[in-house]
This record gives C-alpha cells, structure tokens and sequence, in this order.
C-alpha cells in the first residue's frame, strides 16, 4: 500500500519496485518524527532565550530607573541647598573643616561662626562651593541621601574621657584658631 500519490504513479511507470518505495516511505516518516523532536527542542530554546532576554531587560529597566530617581534626588537636595543656605556669611574669621581628607577654609563673619561652632549651623556641598545650613535642613538632607553634609559640629562634641587621665581637666576647644 502506497500512501503517497507520487510514489504510486513512480510503481506504475516501473521506476520504483516496491521495497524502495517503503524504505522511502519509512525514511520520511523517520525523518518527520527527528524533525518533529528537534523543532519542539528548537522551540523550547527559543522560548528559554525569550524568558532570559526579558529578565535581563527587567533588569536593565529596574537599574535605569533606580539611577534616574538617584539623580533626580541628588537634583532636588542640590536645589534645596540652594535655596535654604544661608547668604552673606562673607566676614574675616577663617573657619577650617575636614572635607575629603583635605583641610578646608572659609571665611565667616563672627555670628556665624559662634553658630557653626556651636552646631546650629553645618557646612553641605554646594558645587562648585560650600553653603551653610540650617541644622533642622541638614538632617532631613541627611535622612534622604548620605554624603551632601561635610562638617556637622554637633556630633563632633561626643568625646568621652578616661577617669585615669592627668589631663581630663585641660578641655581643648573645638574652635582652636590654627
């Protein structure tokens, strides 16, 4: 039996003998059914590379956005300082601050450098200077992104003295002039 109409018309015309044409009709089917498994692998792989490519550009996705709020809360905390520093601080007193490993000095009229030294009053960054702000500012600055505030004197007077020590008396001021 011949289950192919061109390979009934090739018995007809005496081309083909019957054995032939079932090991052709055997070989196809053969065929069909590798073909068959190795399409569904194929499939499976393309779908496997689908389902990777969409989680790395899941990914992508979530590390751009993570970076465009990152830039758009250091543009606003920027912007904050601008408006909220406190202007005309220009004076004669150099008043020096650790920023960067590197020893900084500015210069400020007297009131406020009694209220920097006191800690009511911080240093923050503000490209391509430095601005001075109020404490109540400087903390929720802080709360939101580490790195804005440089020198905040209120945490600096936290020293704790051994009983032993000969010269626990002798306090050394913070604003020691240089």
């Amino acid at each position: 039996m011949v289950k192919n109409a061109l390979q009934a018309q090739l018995l007809k015309a005496g081309l083909v003998d019957q054995k032939k044409a079932k090991k052709l009709t055997k070989q196809a089917q053969h065929e069909q059914r590798t073909g068959q498994d190795h399409r569904a692998e194929l499939a499976a792989e393309i779908n496997k590379n689908q389902q990777s490519k969409q989680e790395k550009d899941l990914n992508l996705n979530a590390i751009k956005q993570q970076q465009l709020e990152e830039r758009t809360l250091k543009a606003n905390i920027k912007q904050m300082i601008q408006q909220h520093k406190i202007k005309d601080t220009d004076g004669e007193i150099g008043y020096q601050f650790i920023d960067e490993n590197k020893i900084k000095k500015i210069y400020l009229d007297q009131q406020v450098y009694n209220a920097l030294v006191a800690g009511s009053l911080v240093i923050a960054q503000a490209p391509p200077s430095y601005a001075i702000l109020p404490k109540a500012l400087a903390e929720r600055i802080d709360q939101k992104i580490q790195g804005f505030i440089i020198w905040n004197q209120s945490e600096k007077n936290d020293q704790t003295t051994d009983e032993n020590d000969p010269y626990a008396a002798y306090v050394i001021p913070d604003d020691l002039m240089w």
